[in-house]
């Protein structure tokens, strides 16, 4: 592979996202430093700044993977269902937010230092990526529910995205997040990432 070619330009990404990912399963966000990522590399640390200029342009390249992922996984959907019920809808929705857990994280944690810490070309190709993102649901509520007004499918969109911000910190909890819960005497029945999701799409397709 020659060096400095779109492969290995794409690979050496790929990599640093990766180490990235791993890092992400057993530290925070402001644990993670560049520093942290290189030492996961194979190359140098110094190398990491040919691709990204920071650890938030990292995480942000991390975010639009899971969005390309969660498209895919949408898109499979409708190519395999050309039919289905409110209740199958939500289901298989519910189901592919359920399988991008990361992306939960992600998006409710830190979005907004990652955006605003990212260079504009990134955060536009992050953009790219969300905006699929949007569109491949509208696309779900026109196949799916083709009476549906236009309106109202615009009001799925923007009822579902920001919910979606919301989902990680409802359905993951810690021990001391559970145990200070009760002390307080919240009565909180707390949900699977799935079984939330899907009684917000059923709420949203009834009304």
């Amino acid at each position: 592979m020659p060096k400095g070619s779109l492969e290995l330009t794409n690979a050496r990404k790929e990599e640093i996202i990766n180490a990235c990912e791993e890092l992400y399963k057993t530290m925070s966000f402001k644990e993670i430093t560049i520093k942290e990522i290189g030492k996961a590399t194979s190359f140098t640390r110094t190398s990491i700044y040919n691709y990204f200029q920071t650890k938030e342009e990292i995480f942000l390249a991390l975010l639009q993977r899971e969005y390309e992922l969660w498209i895919a996984d949408l898109s499979e959907i409708m190519e395999k269902h050309a039919i289905l019920s409110k209740d199958g809808f939500a289901d298989k929705l519910a189901q592919s937010l359920a399988k991008r857990e990361q992306l939960l994280k992600i998006m409710s944690m830190n979005h907004y230092d990652m955006e605003s810490s990212s260079r504009p070309e990134r955060l536009a190709e992050f953009k790219v990526a969300y905006g699929k993102s949007l569109h491949t649901v509208m696309h779900c509520l026109e196949q799916y529910f083709p009476d549906m007004p236009d309106s109202d499918k615009q009001n799925f969109i923007y009822t579902f995205f920001p919910f979606m911000f919301g989902i990680y910190p409802y359905t993951v909890v810690n021990e001391k997040q559970r145990t200070a819960m009760e002390e307080a005497g919240v009565n909180y029945v707390f949900m699977t990432i799935y079984e939330i999701t899907y009684n917000c799409i059923k709420c949203l397709l009834k009304n």
